[in-house]
């Protein structure tokens, strides 16, 4: 049971992730499954390829594979181990990180690569297209793309959620944060935006800082995965952006208000300066609050969360990317409070219906005891007078997703991740 709020990790993150990155690590792969019947899938040897920047290579003949609790290599043993309550609590009194910045760099091919080993048994990533959403706009730089992704916390997976449809051998972190971490490979992100966080300090940091991302964590005060016996601490916020292409300006951790009490609720939002083109903008991330019934408190955090976002990028002077689970649909106040926000906030996968002005018509779909929930509850929203949404990613279909829903085998989460290609507009102020 996790014990303290202050996580250090002096003594076992060498264990985990401090091993330097060697030629020698990678082990062959070997034939996976064969893919369900349901939808086009993309094999996890051709994501591989397209992480390196090449066409997949023929593979060499299959050879056995340590499981992963009995890894033959360095990077494979940063996968596999999670932290036990006997290690958090070992640690709970020293205060002070370790210095993540002197770890060795992984390469994100074979990172991509030892994931597929461990997910050899599953059925492949199903193929998701990206959509080309450029109006004539023209720019000399490349775009900045941008992953959102309630990743669904592994404590609330297997002890609250109830998703009856899916089997429980789904849900195995050591299988599941595989699945997490070939989603994020395989889009490659240069912005991270991460709800429902509860392994953050075991994995994502220690992995996604050696792979160049700047990392921030901000958990909830109260998190129901406390409640969850052999929890893995409190779920959170992550915001992760790739260092060599910004520099950090400012970074504050709000913690929301409603009616002006303190909520459990919170965001990230950091200031970042674009190294190729000198340009400032802020990026967001947050995650609000659940349930029917609680609509007038999104509305009340989200006008909070404008408030401290207005203030941050000086009435909207700084342009502005927000990623959220809002957990509210589009007929909801608070949907409306930023669709008519003085940021001229507009939502990015609205561009993806016909007529530009919809959203999808879903970001999550589960079955759950009282039934079957399909919701659109996740948004990229942007400031469109200095910003472009070049493309984004389209949605799994109806029959990619199968019967059961999500999360499944195939993907690891209820919550389908969306990920756009941002650009600077050359002339933010005319169209403010």
């Amino acid at each position: 049971m996790y014990q303290s709020p202050v996580r250090c990790l002096c003594s076992a993150l060498p264990a985990l992730c401090c091993a330097p990155a060697s030629a020698s690590l990678l082990l062959p792969p070997r034939p996976r499954a064969p893919p369900p019947p349901l939808g086009p899938a993309a094999p996890r040897a051709t994501a591989a390829a397209a992480a390196a920047g090449g066409p997949p290579a023929p593979g060499p003949p299959p050879r056995t594979v340590c499981s992963m609790g009995n890894s033959t290599s360095r990077l494979y043993s940063a996968l596999a181990k999670t932290l036990s309550s006997s290690a958090v609590s070992q640690h709970q009194n020293c205060l002070e990180q370790p210095d993540l910045a002197q770890l060795d760099p992984i390469d994100p091919k074979d990172l991509l690569e030892e994931c597929q080993i461990v997910l050899q048994k599953r059925p492949p990533r199903f193929q998701r297209d990206f959509v080309d959403l450029k109006k004539n706009a023209t720019s000399n730089h490349r775009p900045i793309r941008v992953m959102q992704w309630n990743i669904l916390a592994q404590a609330l997976g297997e002890g609250k959620d109830n998703f009856v449809q899916c089997p429980m051998e789904a849900l195995k972190w050591e299988e599941r944060k595989c699945l997490i971490l070939e989603e994020i490979l395989a889009y490659k992100p240069d912005i991270l935006c991460l709800q429902e966080v509860d392994h953050y300090f075991d994995t994502f940091e220690p992995l996604l800082s050696r792979l160049g991302y700047q990392c921030t964590f901000f958990p909830k005060p109260w998190s129901p995965c406390l409640d969850v016996e052999q929890n893995n601490g409190p779920d959170g916020c992550a915001l992760f952006f790739l260092k060599d292409r910004f520099e950090l300006i400012n970074s504050a951790n709000i913690r929301l208000t409603a009616m002006k009490l303190k909520t459990n609720q919170v965001a990230i939002a950091q200031t970042l300066k674009c190294n190729e083109t000198g340009r400032l903008f802020c990026i967001a991330v947050t995650h609000l609050k659940a349930r029917t019934g609680w609509e007038r408190f999104r509305s009340a955090q989200g006008c909070d969360l404008l408030q401290n976002l207005k203030s941050i990028t000086q009435g909207a002077k700084i342009p502005l990317i927000i990623c959220g689970d809002f957990n509210a649909e589009p007929t909801e106040e608070v949907y409306r409070e930023f669709s008519n926000s003085s940021l001229n906030l507009n939502s990015a996968y609205k561009l993806l219906s016909p007529d530009g002005q919809s959203e999808p018509p879903y970001t999550t779909w589960k079955i759950r005891p009282s039934g079957e929930c399909r919701h659109t509850l996740d948004y990229i929203w942007y400031s469109q007078h200095a910003l472009n949404v070049n493309s984004a990613l389209g949605l799994l279909t109806e029959e990619q997703i199968g019967p059961n829903r999500l999360p499944s085998f195939n993907y690891p989460s209820d919550h389908l991740s969306l990920v756009c290609d941002f650009s600077f507009n050359q002339d933010p102020d005319r169209l403010l």
